[in-house]
Order: structure tokens, then sequence, then C-alpha cells
């Protein structure tokens, strides 16, 4: 596969996938209504009614925490049927593309794409390693990603901007993160070139 095709194929996918269909039949499936979903997310119920119905685009924390509300991970819900591939070796086609589907261009904040590849199964060996890209004006979203690991990460290429709580630093390449992911946190690329960044969480959180 040639690079162009490699290249090609997000902007693809991003064209098929109907996140609103498929969050309404993921929780038609598992016999909740939206109000009750938005309860087990700690999301408000309209909310679920927009990304249903498309009116909205979430971001990566919205998103991340509605599918928690169902159980599953974002590689599920893009790629439910997917076999990943058992290793130890994995060419770049063999990556998990968590994010193209979504759209990333309007889930990210700041108008920026995102994209997430993961290396091998996460669930299985308990460990998220992430190839991470975040186009300028990338951003997680101003509602703060929180979840119940542990995760760190190096800077390729680019810079990031990253906070932990009250503590805001913009890392460049060659420096690195690692912190309670318990602790409220967000990532943004406010440069206007692109970001590059390795990343690893145990338990996974995507």
């Amino acid at each position: 596969m040639s690079k162009a095709e490699q290249q090609a194929e997000p902007d693809e996918l991003e064209a098929h996938f109907d996140i609103g269909a498929r969050m309404r039949a993921m929780r038609a499936a598992a016999g909740l209504s939206q109000r009750q979903l938005a309860m087990r997310a700690g999301v408000p119920h309209a909310q679920i009614s927009n990304v249903e119905k498309n009116k909205i685009s979430p971001s990566i924390a919205t998103l991340r925490k509605i599918l928690s509300g169902l159980g599953v991970s974002m590689a599920d819900f893009f790629e439910p049927e997917r076999q990943f591939p058992t290793g130890p070796f994995f060419g770049v086609e063999e990556l998990v593309d968590l994010t193209s589907k979504a759209a990333m261009s309007a889930i990210g904040e700041g108008g920026g794409r995102m994209v997430f590849r993961q290396i091998g199964n996460a669930r299985e060996y308990n460990l998220q390693i992430l190839h991470e890209v975040y186009e300028p004006g990338a951003d997680t979203g101003a509602s703060f990603l929180q979840h119940s690991s542990s995760e760190g990460g190096y800077v390729v290429e680019g810079e990031l901007e990253l906070t932990v709580g009250e503590e805001v630093r913009i890392l460049k390449a060659g420096e690195a993160y690692l912190f309670d992911s318990r602790i409220p946190h967000r990532f943004r690329n406010i440069s206007s070139a692109r970001t590059v960044v390795i990343s690893a969480c145990t338990p996974p959180y995507l």
C-alpha cells in the first residue's frame, strides 16, 4: 500500500461512519434509555440526544465518558469486529486506528485533527500504547479527561500543551510526561505545526 493510499483511508472512513447511529444502536442493544445512559456516563441527558442526532461532535473526553456508560472502548465502538494482530511485531498498516472514523477534525474543539493509533490488543495486555498526532488547534476538550490509570508519553515532534490538575506546561520534542490519570487533564496543540507523541496508559483508557 502506498503512502498516498494510507493517507486517503481515514477520510474515506470518516465519510461512511455515523457516530450517532452507532451510539443509538449500542444503547438500544444494552437496553438503556438516553436518560439511563446519561446517568451511567455522568453526562447531561441532552448531550446523549444531540450526539445520537449528530447535532454535535463530542470531544474525546465526552465520547469516552459516554462509552464508559456502555462499557466499551473506542476500539470496540469503531471497529467491533476487528481481529487484532498478535505481534510481537506490527507493521504500519496493523496499528489500530481509534480516531479517523470519529471525524476528529470536528471533535478537536480547537478545530484541529487528532489521530490516535494503538499498538496491538490493549485489553489483552492491560497496556495501551499509542502513536498520537495532533494537528494545529487539536484539543482533547474543555471537559477534562479523568480515569483510573497511569499514563506517560514522549514528544517526538512539535509541541504539546499538557494540563494536569492546576499545572500547565508546553512540552517540546524530547520532553516527556508521567502522571496519575485520576487527576483531571487535557492535551492541546496550540502551535502552528503538528505534534507527534508516543504514549502509554495502564489500564487502557481509550
